[in-house]
């Protein structure tokens, strides 16, 4: 991984300020801390900072062609980048290095456009062809890599981060309020909007295209399935094992590659047991190095079973085991590195992970996210199958335990209208979204609530219902997963953010094209039997597995909610203040205080609670996101300021309607 950042000037052909490049470059130098580069040239400029993983001395980039044609920075990885060497050079494409950034140029004067279909990785590349003066910004097709732009005085900027892009001095930061709903109501900030006003992120498996002052984003891939049932059943379920496990080992083969060594975060579950077991069988005896984490009162225990799984694979394992306040106080530091509010005080312990696998030497993680959304492994898909058994008893059924549970949940909250984007069609997530977008309004201001009226955070999401009726019940939740809980929540808090804060990749086998189209062409019978979620992979664990960890109890990776971890830093009180609550104008300092006292009264497994905990979380971490990132004033911890300050004109605020102009899709 690394940050790439840039501009481009769609007026004409001005310079970009060398000092703001830099300040943006020196803003996502947590991305890459081993080397930075910068090309510029009348209208365009670009840097990169470099996490060197492959060819350290010889992948320096923004990288150019032989000819110096074809310009790129580039963050990520080329999983395919062997057969892709091996094509290009067929063609008389000339390779100086090992490193696969050379690779997009010479894809790009190959396939034109067409370069993204051909990339298997994970990835966000800006290409600039000069000959065309044409900028093409791309990302990978589950959105593992991110990638962020904005228009202001006329320049298209791009940045990793929204840091780089606030960094340059052009944008002032402003809140959006949609992009805050988005996470009340989702759990994530969707995959576009952002909680910055006029700041987006390229939609995963997608491109901007800009060319004399347009700009266009165009679809390169979506995920699909077959028509309910056409999908796919084999006569011999031991080939269609040894088939799936053929393709998560060279999934595991390939994110191996690494001039470094390369580690394995470890849960004591299936998916990240299945991981470490692949990488043995690909690595020979070679002992592995993994991460786990434990908890002491602050969530469910996993270690046992960890350190079991460890020691049945060979792997050295080193388990952090972090205090409520320790997870408390890592906060900060995941706003900051998400760059808005979240819900999971979770992701302060991934985070911590990847400080301790950087300080031990590691820049590559595998990990085991992907499986849940490939062979339904959530628990919201087996309440789904047997609200679909209720409904045949009577139609009515299911929607009055919905409805009951979403009024025990949040009393006296208006019903949410997510079912009437889809129709017909009920994603089981809207199990879980229904009654926590409910939640928002037992915190919501009346001048928030009226600033979101109306919206739909669903509207605005790249899924389409229409496709989805075809489907099988089963595949419409998964490819909701995919497009949300995947790219918007897991990649970004416990994912790219958490990880590359401490120049760490994580690295995803379970995200590997090939086993996406494999899964996703598979009949439901194979991914959720019965009541039995990942029924494929716990089959192919047995093949791969010790008998006594080959079949581990579904679990789930969660501390506490913020409010259980005990007492509260200072900081928290003087967030949730009504003075501070008053100054941002999010949510009612009444509300908030009547639900912390309904912390104190109702037992967590009370439905207003499951819910309320959820939101409050978000509460205090919206809260902390405006104060770090819009001006501070709220508690005593610093707010972020960029490397140096802004030269030049005041920053302005972003150009909305230009880049609501750009969130057109065009089909490419």
């Amino acid at each position: 991984m690394c940050g790439i950042v840039g501009a481009l000037d769609l007026a004409g052909r001005r310079t970009f300020d060398p000092a703001r490049l830099d300040r943006m470059a020196a803003s996502v130098r947590h991305r890459g801390p081993d080397d930075g580069a910068s090309f510029s040239a009348p209208g365009i400029a670009m840097a990169t900072r470099r996490l060197a993983i492959v060819d350290v001395a010889g992948g320096r980039q923004p990288m150019a062609d032989a000819s110096g044609r074809v310009w790129v920075s580039y963050n990520g990885e080329l999983f395919n980048h062997a057969e892709l060497r091996r094509e290009l050079a067929a063609r008389g494409h000339a390779q100086r290095t090992r490193c696969d950034t050379e690779l997009w140029p010479g894809l790009y004067l190959d396939a034109g456009e067409g370069a993204f279909s051909r990339a298997r990785g994970q990835f966000a590349v800006a290409l600039w062809d000069r000959e065309e003066r044409t900028l093409l910004l791309g990302r990978d097709r589950i959105g593992i890599c991110p990638l962020h732009y904005a228009v202001a005085d006329g320049w298209l900027l791009w940045a990793s981060e929204i840091k780089a892009i606030l960094a340059s001095g052009l944008v002032r930061p402003e809140a959006d309020p949609a992009g805050i709903d988005h996470v009340f109501s989702l759990f994530a900030a969707g995959t576009q909007r952002t909680c910055f006003r006029g700041v987006r992120s390229i939609w995963p498996g997608h491109y901007l295209r800009a060319q004399g002052g347009a700009v266009e984003q165009r679809r390169y891939w979506d995920l699909d399935f077959p028509a309910q049932g056409e999908e796919r059943r084999v006569a011999s379920l031991d080939a269609l094992i040894e088939e799936t496990r053929a393709c998560l080992r060279d999934a595991v083969q390939r994110r191996l590659v690494s001039d470094g060594p390369v580690a394995t975060y470890l849960s004591g579950g299936l998916d990240s047991t299945l991981v470490l077991g692949l990488a043995r069988e690909a690595r020979g005896d070679a002992p592995i190095a993994s991460f786990t984490v434990g908890f002491d009162g602050a969530g469910p225990d996993e270690r046992r079973r960890a350190t079991r799984s460890a020691a049945r694979l060979g792997a050295r394992l080193e388990t952090l085991v972090p205090s409520p306040a320790e997870i408390l106080e890592t906060l900060p530091r995941v706003v900051e590195a998400a760059e808005g509010p979240v819900m999971d005080t979770a992701d302060g312990c991934v985070l911590l992970l990847a400080e301790r696998a950087a300080r031990r030497g590691f820049k590559v993680v595998l990990t085991g996210e992907g499986a849940d959304e490939a062979m339904g492994g959530y628990v919201w898909h087996k309440t789904h199958r047997a609200m679909e058994r209720l409904a045949r008893v009577h139609a009515a059924l299911p929607r009055a335990i919905r409805r009951t549970l979403a009024e025990l949940a949040a009393p006296g909250t208006p019903a949410p209208t997510f079912q009437d984007h889809f129709g017909d069609v009920r994603p089981s997530l809207l199990d879980l979204y229904e009654p926590l977008s409910r939640a928002r309004w037992l915190f919501y201001s009346d001048t928030m609530a009226e600033r979101v009226a109306g919206h739909d955070p669903f509207s605005e999401l790249d899924i389409a219902p229409a496709r989805m009726r075809r489907w099988d019940p089963l595949n419409r939740s998964l490819y909701v997963e995919y497009k949300l809980m995947l790219a918007g929540h897991l990649l970004v808090g416990k994912g790219d953010r958490a990880a590359m804060r401490s120049g760490v990749e994580h690295r995803y086998p379970f995200l590997d094209e090939a086993f996406v189209e494999l899964s996703s062409g598979l009949s439901p019978l194979y991914k959720l039997r019965g009541l039995r979620e990942k029924w494929l992979l716990r089959e192919v664990a047995r093949r791969v597995l010790p008998r006594d960890v080959a079949d581990p109890p579904k679990g789930m990776f969660k501390a506490h909610a913020l409010c259980a971890l005990g007492p509260q830093p200072r900081w928290i009180a003087q967030l949730v203040s009504p003075e501070s609550l008053r100054k941002t104008g999010y949510f009612s300092p009444a509300k908030v205080a009547r639900e912390q006292r309904f912390q104190r009264i109702l037992p967590a497994l009370a439905p207003r609670r499951i819910v309320a905990d959820g939101s409050y979380t978000a509460v205090v971490t919206t809260q902390l996101w405006h104060h770090l990132f819009l001006g501070g004033g709220l508690c005593e911890l610093p707010a972020w300021s960029p490397p140096a300050p802004a030269a030049g004109p005041a920053p302005a605020a972003a150009d909305e309607r230009a880049v609501a102009s750009i969130e057109r899709t065009v089909p490419s």
